[in-house]
């Protein structure tokens, strides 16, 4: 598989680590999953991210997980979520990773960073842990890390490290975040780097505007974000914003903290991709309440897309 690169873009999916009802991993799934991810016309998959429910793997298993999905994707791209409390953990994931033929890894910061320098310090030691011939990503996720990359901050951390490639923005609010970052590889200051965007989605419509290349996260219609990232780089703004506006309350909806990644199993199960909704525990488990709004969501969404038409009757097509 080749490796990531500043010119990557697209829709890379944010992929859950499915798991059986007793928390085993669920191998099968992951094929689906994989295979799914595919047919549906993503660029690439993420794997082993904060949604992936990485820390309730031990490192024989994150292993596991990732290589099968590397050795299942075929030609779309994995990146591999390294981060970790250690770097000996980090390198040997990474390289495990790199090894079966990943494209790349993510590391986002641990939560106890709180000064530039800690942070442009910390990135220093990890791309020196992983080596320099492995491309990564840095995670931007301020909402969820509690740690503020200042727009310098990234720049200082990406001049300084040739293989990071890509910035995985999702800070809330981030507009201008990517103009000012754009900004700086107008004026020469920042070398070609790819943006994706997270957040679940949620504001990806000016997200792409602003010149982001792509998405990176893990609605339960990647679809939806194929679309969208297309119709604005094609231009077509009133579309991508038509079809956008109808998956938002389901967007809004999953992006619960806490319960969001129920909701995304959840229905992932209903499009009968994965077996089971289960997350490992200590996690939360979706209602029957909850489901009943889900369905609901899901039938007001499929009044504009059919793809949302989970009923037994509905081709799923679109």
């Amino acid at each position: 598989m080749t490796k990531l690169t500043a010119q990557a873009a697209g829709t890379f999916a944010i992929a859950p680590t499915p798991f059986h009802d007793d928390g085993r991993i669920d191998e099968k799934s992951i094929d689906r999953l994989t295979d799914f991810y595919a047919e549906v016309g993503c660029d690439g998959v993420t794997v082993l991210g904060i949604l992936g429910e990485a820390p309730k793997l031990d490192a024989v298993e994150a292993e596991q997980v990732a290589i099968r999905f590397v050795k299942r994707a075929r030609n779309m791209q994995i990146i591999v979520g390294v981060s970790a409390p250690g770097f000996a953990t980090m390198r040997s994931l990474a390289k495990a990773s790199m090894d079966a033929g990943a494209a790349g890894v993510m590391i986002a910061p641990p939560p106890h960073l709180r000064t530039d320098d800690q942070i442009t310090g910390y990135y220093k030691q990890a791309q020196e842990a992983i080596g320099d011939d492995i491309p990564w990503v840095l995670q931007d996720y301020p909402l969820t890390l509690t740690v503020q990359f200042t727009p310098a901050v990234i720049r200082k951390i990406v001049m300084d490290s040739p293989s990071c490639v890509m910035l995985k923005h999702e800070d809330w609010p981030g507009l201008e975040k990517i103009t000012t970052l754009r900004n700086f590889q107008k004026d020469g200051s920042l070398k070609p780097m790819s943006i994706l965007v997270g957040n679940g989605g949620l504001f990806l419509d000016f997200e792409m505007e602003r010149g982001a290349d792509g998405a990176m996260t893990g609605y339960a219609f990647p679809e939806l974000l194929i679309d969208v990232v297309k119709l604005s780089k094609a231009g077509k703004r009133d579309a991508a914003h038509d079809l956008f506006d109808a998956h938002l309350p389901l967007i809004r909806y999953e992006q619960q903290p806490g319960a969001g990644l129920s909701v995304r199993k959840y229905v992932l199960q209903k499009r009968g991709i994965i077996s089971s909704s289960s997350q490992r525990k200590p996690g939360a488990t979706i209602t029957a309440t909850a489901k009943a709004e889900v369905d609901y969501l899901l039938s007001r969404v499929a009044r504009v897309d059919r793809r949302a038409n989970l009923q037994p009757q509905s081709s799923a097509a679109g």
